[in-house]
């Protein structure tokens, strides 16, 4: 039998008894082939231990059919819920992904993430993170390579899927104002994350139209302990009755804080958070957040991509993907 690593085309064919045209076509995965035949030409590669040459069929096609996603970080709930997305949609067009993550957040770890990219078969990047990193380590991306980015500020360059992170914002905000509360006091994330930032401008913007006073925001880092850290300070505050957090674990957070402080939610302090963690609905009281669809973001981000390579042009831009209010029991009225 011939070697594995010399195995041809022409011996697939040879044992399978069919031409090398056929053999081809069902290695390319072409539906003019009997089922018959394919299944007698598959048998024959697999006894013979034949691989096609994936950079040939690339090059007949004109693709890899391969989605670069760079990404810092699989920890996070969005980016893990959104890569899930982005690898299933993709799976149903016939394409794969290939995981770049990105060891630092630094211009030498964002440029070498690009650089790996450009020794690997991508027809385009879907980069999760923040457009700033991108345009600090002055990326190249390879030429004719096609850009999404999610969850950033960068429409006027590169096309973009992110989550309305206004629209939800508001959404609680307003849910907080409608129930009588007189203000809403804020847990913001990290000063570095576009999210945070939009939904803390968001935050202020909709109590500065309701004629609210604006109180002064309490940052966090996303994490749990940091949100028990602002509760801390919340639950000292006089008139403090509603609060919105950036995210649902730090809204965790803040219920530990008001538990051991003997504040009660939502009887004497209302909490919203943000995400809709799977967990949410099993605080104590489960809570009322905003719900983010990170399987539309994922396949949003696909759909551009596609878009982008059937039609050979780049349109920068931006895509929001609606957010939902899930009221549960963290929220009431304000006490008489």
């Amino acid at each position: 039998m011939t070697a594995v690593n010399r195995v041809s085309m022409v011996d697939v064919a040879v044992l399978a008894g069919v031409s090398t045209q056929t053999v081809s076509r069902v290695a390319n995965g072409s539906r003019d082939v009997r089922a018959a035949t394919r299944r007698h030409v598959i048998a024959a590669m697999n006894e013979l231990g034949y691989r096609p040459n994936s950079a040939a069929r690339a090059l007949r096609r004109g693709s890899f059919r391969t989605i670069g996603v760079i990404t810092f970080s699989l920890s996070s709930l969005a980016n893990t819920r959104t890569l899930e997305a982005i690898a299933m949609h993709a799976a149903r067009h016939d394409f794969a992904i290939t995981l770049i993550p990105v060891t630092a957040a630094t211009q030498a770890g964002i440029q070498g993430a690009f650089s790996r990219l450009g020794e690997l078969a991508v027809d385009a990047v879907i980069a999760i993170m923040e457009v700033r990193l991108l345009e600090a380590a002055t990326v190249t991306l390879p030429q004719g390579v096609k850009v999404v980015v999610v969850d950033s500020d960068a429409g006027e360059q590169y096309s973009v899927v992110d989550t309305d992170q206004a629209d939800g914002t508001g959404k609680a905000v307003q849910h907080l104002l409608d129930l009588g509360h007189e203000t809403v006091w804020h847990v913001a994330g990290p000063e570095e994350s576009f999210a945070s930032e939009r939904r803390t401008a968001a935050w202020c913007a909709t109590l500065t139209a309701a004629g609210r006073p604006v109180p002064p925001v309490l940052r966090g880092d996303w994490s749990a302990d940091s949100g028990y850290t602002a509760g801390l300070r919340l639950a000292d505050e006089p008139g403090c009755t509603a609060v919105f957090a950036a995210n649902d674990h730090m809204a965790l957070g803040l219920l530990r804080a008001f538990g051991e402080k003997g504040k009660s939610v939502p009887e004497d302090i209302s909490l919203v958070g943000f995400d809709d963690v799977p967990e949410a609905s099993s605080y104590a009281p489960p809570l009322t957040t905003v719900h983010q669809n990170f399987t539309r973001v994922g396949e949003r981000c696909v759909d551009n991509i596609l878009q982008q390579l059937r039609t050979h042009t780049t349109e920068p831009g931006v895509t929001l993907v609606e957010t939902q209010l899930v009221v549960r029991q963290s929220t009431a009225h304000p006490k008489k």
